[in-house]
């Protein structure tokens, strides 16, 4: 439908394991806004692995591969990347 976004939707890392897939294709009604955030709230709905993508540790965001903070609105066509936050030494 013409009035509906669809977002791509991708998974990196620790989370790309533990939620089994590495990408998906959301196609949200539209709003006034949808946000990085929201689109983590709604996955974190389906619940068990997907709970944790509102958890405790941290989800890190990239919007059209930059970084992005929860608020960033997003467009039809945009790609979303989740992932936990890089630590080394």
């Amino acid at each position: 439908m013409a009035d509906d976004t669809t977002l791509t939707v991708r998974f990196f890392a620790r989370l790309r394991e533990e939620l089994g897939t590495d990408s998906l294709t959301l196609t949200l009604p539209p709003s006034t806004t949808t946000t990085a955030g929201q689109v983590l709230s709604e996955l974190a709905k389906k619940g068990g692995a997907w709970a944790q993508l509102t958890g405790d540790q941290p989800v890190m965001i990239a919007v059209n591969q930059a970084m992005a903070k929860p608020d960033t609105s997003l467009g039809g066509g945009d790609e979303v990347a989740f992932f936990p936050p890089v630590t080394g030494g």
